[in-house]
């Protein structure tokens, strides 16, 4: 069994020793890299538990990575920084979620915040690289029409349900707050822009007093952004500062900002900020619920469109900008299978018999965050059924073309096998 040793130089009580279970090149994998993305998967997954060949499945990706990342690489293939830091962002606010505090994150993946952070990134960045040369690889794949009949005829048992499917449409008001919560904090936030005025740093008075609990912990950093995952008010005032220059305060829902803009790209912005957030103890949630009951009767009466209401008046930037139409933030595909909603869209969808159909106002108790009222408009339906070719054939000819890309992708990798040097243990 070969055994390497890490952290400097080997002695009783420093030592750590690791398995290693793979090589490719001149590069190593080992046991513990394999554990630590098993655990992974079981944190996001928790039916990857049962599933005995996990490992086995996580070390054949690893190799293949290796052997694409080493063409990635000779092909100066180069990669999205500041979506790596989006994304890096999102998986650390995931990762702190399953966790009661970081430090019993740190304990349970024996490394600090800022190792695992670090190695979360570098696995987005390898990933990206990747994508990006398979893309490069497989972009010019097309299948003919004989060759989805193909693709049909030989999986047509296998295919999957076309489930019950809708679109939506989404207005949401969230409740303000009363005058004397806005009152105090205010003077929260004015007591710190004080002190920043007096030299103080930043990121400590973050740490210190922003009541942001995502943040906070990192110095207010909330990484880059793109256009439209801002509230308004945010978003404006981010987009408007100069690099390393610092915003007066800003109000949006959640309370009062500084903002300080670390940098600028073309759609993007990586901030931080310091929040004083509002006392929620006690909202106006029959101002809010009113407001939306006249937006809901201009529409119904013709004196207004969905659409332009949602953009005007939506709370939510993500769907307001797409005139309330609920995106997947992945894919950008806006049907969504009935049996994934949430239940109280389920409720409301499955009352809403015609396409076109507005709900009536509805109180929304997510299970985290605020209470909110939402108008809901059923833009499609589309009834479960198994996919066929003359009314599915966009689907199966995107399937075909999946199928044909993973086939050609293997082949390809085959041909790199013969080129890099690869010796797998078992696990």
């Amino acid at each position: 069994m070969a055994m390497v040793c890490f952290g400097g130089l080997h002695t009783a009580n420093a030592a750590i020793a690791d398995r290693i279970v793979a090589v490719v090149g001149n590069e190593m994998i080992l046991q513990s890299q394999v554990d630590e993305q098993a655990m992974m998967a079981r944190l996001q997954y928790p039916e990857a538990k049962k599933d005995p060949s996990l490992k086995a499945g996580i070390l054949e990706n690893l190799v293949t990575r290796k052997i694409v990342l080493t063409k990635a690489r000779l092909d100066s293939i180069h990669v999205d920084e500041a979506e790596i830091d989006k994304k890096g962002e999102e998986r650390m606010m995931f990762l702190r979620s399953k966790f009661g505090s970081i430090e019993e994150m740190e304990s349970t993946f024996s490394k600090s915040y800022a190792v695992i952070e670090k190695e979360i990134k570098d696995d987005l960045r390898d990933q990206q690289l990747i994508n990006s040369i398979r893309r490069k690889e497989l972009s010019g794949t097309t299948v003919s029409y004989e060759e989805v009949e193909d693709f049909y005829r030989d999986n047509r048992e296998r295919l999957p349900m076309f489930r019950e499917s809708v679109e939506v449409s989404q207005i949401i008001i969230y409740p303000g707050v009363t005058a004397e919560a806005k009152a105090s904090a205010r003077a929260g936030i004015e007591q710190i822009k004080q002190q920043l005025q007096a030299g103080n740093d930043f990121a400590e008075l973050a740490k210190l007093y922003s009541q942001d609990p995502g943040s906070a912990p990192l110095g207010g950093d909330l990484g880059y952004s793109r256009r439209g995952e801002f509230v308004k008010n945010f978003e404006e005032t981010a987009f408007s500062l100069e690099e390393g220059e610092i915003s007066g305060i800003v109000e949006s829902r959640f309370g009062y900002h500084i903002i300080q803009l670390l940098d600028k790209e073309q759609d993007a912005v990586h901030t931080r900020h310091i929040l004083i957030a509002f006392d929620r103890s006690s909202l106006d949630a029959p101002a809010a619920k009113t407001r939306l009951e006249k937006v809901r009767t201009d529409i119904l009466s013709g004196r207004a469109d969905f659409a332009e209401m949602a953009r005007q008046y939506s709370d939510d930037p993500a769907s307001a900008k797409h005139g309330g139409v609920i995106r997947n933030a992945e894919t950008g595909e806006t049907l969504f299978a009935v049996e994934v909603l949430r239940n109280q869209l389920r409720e409301v969808v499955g009352s809403l018999a015609s396409e076109g159909d507005i709900s009536r106002v509805v109180r929304i108790e997510p299970e985290k965050g605020t209470p909110f009222y939402a108008l809901f408009m059923l833009n499609r339906r589309v009834p479960a059924h198994r996919l066929e070719l003359d009314s599915d054939y966009a689907r199966l000819e995107k399937l075909a073309v999946e199928a044909k890309q993973n086939k050609l992708f293997q082949e390809w990798i085959k041909e790199l096998q013969e080129e890099v040097y690869v010796r797998i243990s078992d696990i």
